[in-house]
């Protein structure tokens, strides 16, 4: 059962690395979309509509992690 200890702390690796990642993301996302904001007011429902749509995309990467982990677990 050895194997089970190692999936278990590699799973949950994956998975807090998912969230770190994501979290960057969509800070940086975020973080250029209130630049491009600032810089063309006029720009304003385009931007948005595009960093909610890019923001969606990488919250996928989290949820994923989560599915192969429990995928993982089950295997175990």
């Amino acid at each position: 059962m050895e194997n089970a200890g190692a999936a278990m702390i590699g799973t949950a690796i994956a998975i807090g690395l998912a969230g770190v990642g994501a979290g960057i993301g969509n800070g940086l996302a975020t973080a250029k979309t209130i630049e491009g904001i600032a810089r063309q007011p006029e720009l304003r429902g385009t931007l948005m509509v595009q960093m909610f749509i890019s923001i969606g995309l990488v919250e996928a990467l989290p949820i994923i992690a989560v599915v192969i982990g429990f995928i993982l677990m089950g295997k175990i």
